[in-house]
């Protein structure tokens, strides 16, 4: 299969199929190179997470990296996966929940599952070979799971090496817990019984990776989207299960939601915790525009479309509605080159970026309940945050928005402000 390649629209068309919100913006595999619509956020906050795990520690940190939906955790830990200095000192194990699981029924067992076998995997399709005396250890448990599950999870494989059996076995596990409810269930109930087993075997294949290595890495796992399953499924991870989580005997960065940072419960992962902010468009303090954060969001609306498609005003106005998200600019700016192309314009103009605006606009007009509304538009007057738990499905659906100075600030979706002014003190439509 060919490569993709990625270069500046010279066509609404083109430009159209670079707006895509969740296209992965990874590095090149082969040189490291960042992806050619990847923009540097001023001040690099992501560089926090990478400087922790740098630094030298007693027991392998477990950090929780975080940040508003849309604004870029993707991006960012796929360069922390890819980064040269972290590639020296660690053997990095990088893989997304959402291709291996069923986000929408999520337990900590899965996920436990998953990085056993992302070690296994990975170690393995890098041509790594583990001792024999652990591939049996593993084929053992292997054997203990089998006989506990009434489905069958491998076929014969005749005379297929052990460690490429094993290979199979996770795959197929694998796709069983994300796509068989009942699979999933037995294959849960077995790990419920002996979950430290699998803890113990995680961390033998860890030691093990670390053993054979030449250059003596510890595997560091670095898990996306474990921040797009609800909150309550969330909790039921990170806090009900908190300590189990906290116990493989090797780095692991797991990506959480925003919302889980706004319950009582935050103390338990407080201090592990890494966020990334919203680029920020205006001052806290007077309201004037940040031209920093406005100037980086150009940028990436220029890497994906030459000048010509787009007028200046629309470029701005596309960057303020946006309200510092980067999926959100991408999804304001598809619908408006889409506008565009219904209208038979050869660029987007003001008319096109106003029309998406209120199309996300419409969408929340649909979800909000009055309830809602009245805290956001409390939200817009003071931008501040008086009951974190009653907020955190607002911040959930992005129509309040968390920015940082020194110390965190709020504001609403700026496709939201001029409604919610106008709804604030009478009957919402």
């Amino acid at each position: 299969m060919a490569k993709e390649e990625y270069r500046q629209a010279q066509t609404l068309e083109e430009a159209w199929l670079n707006f895509e919100p969740d296209l992965p913006l990874h590095p090149d595999p082969e040189t490291g190179q960042p992806h050619p619509f990847y923009v540097r956020r001023p001040d690099d906050p992501a560089d926090r997470l990478r400087r922790i795990l740098l630094r030298p520690y007693r027991e392998p940190p477990k950090l929780f990296f975080s940040g508003h939906r849309g604004s870029g955790k993707s991006t960012e830990l796929a360069r922390i996966a890819a980064d040269p200095e972290v590639c020296s000192r660690f053997f990095p194990i990088h893989f997304s929940i959402r291709s291996e699981a069923d986000i929408n029924n999520l337990d900590y067992r899965d996920v436990l599952l998953i990085i056993a076998s992302q070690l296994y995997r990975q170690y393995h399709q890098r041509g790594g070979k583990l001792d024999k005396k652990l591939l049996k250890e593993i084929d053992r448990w292997k054997g203990r799971v089998e006989e506990s599950v009434q489905t069958t999870l491998t076929g014969p494989l005749g005379d297929v090496e052990l460690d490429t059996r094993l290979d199979g076995f996770f795959a197929q596990v694998g796709a069983k817990i994300r796509l068989e409810p009942r699979t999933r269930h037995e294959i849960r109930q077995v790990l419920e019984r002996d979950i430290t087993g699998l803890i113990s075997l995680m961390n033998s294949i860890a030691t093990e990776i670390y053993v054979k290595d030449r250059e003596k890495r510890p595997p560091l796992v670095l898990i996306d989207d474990l921040d797009k399953p609800d909150l309550d499924v969330a909790r039921g991870i990170f806090y009900g299960h908190r300590e189990i989580m906290l116990q493989p005997a090797f780095p692991i960065v797991y990506t959480v939601s925003s919302p889980l940072f706004y319950g009582p419960e935050f103390y338990a992962i407080r201090d592990r915790a890494v966020f990334l902010p919203n680029i920020k468009l205006i001052t806290h303090a007077d309201g004037e525009r940040n031209e920093e954060g406005l100037n980086t969001l150009t940028e990436a609306i220029r890497r994906r479309m030459a000048p010509l498609l787009i007028t200046p005003e629309a470029q701005d106005i596309a960057a303020e509605m946006s309200g510092g998200v980067f999926r959100e600019l991408m999804r304001l700016l598809r619908t408006a080159v889409d506008r565009a192309l219904e209208n038979g314009r050869e660029q987007v103009e003001e008319p096109d970026v106003w029309a998406a605006a209120a199309e996300i606009r419409g969408e929340y007009r649909r979800i909000l309940t009055r309830q809602q509304r009245h805290l956001l538009a409390r939200i817009q007057r003071t931008h501040q945050l008086d009951d974190p738990p009653e907020a955190a499905p607002l911040l959930q659906l992005l129509a309040m928005l968390e920015y940082a100075n020194d110390e965190p600030w709020y504001d609403v979706h700026p496709c939201l402000k001029d409604w919610l002014e106008k709804q604030e003190d009478g009957p919402a439509e």
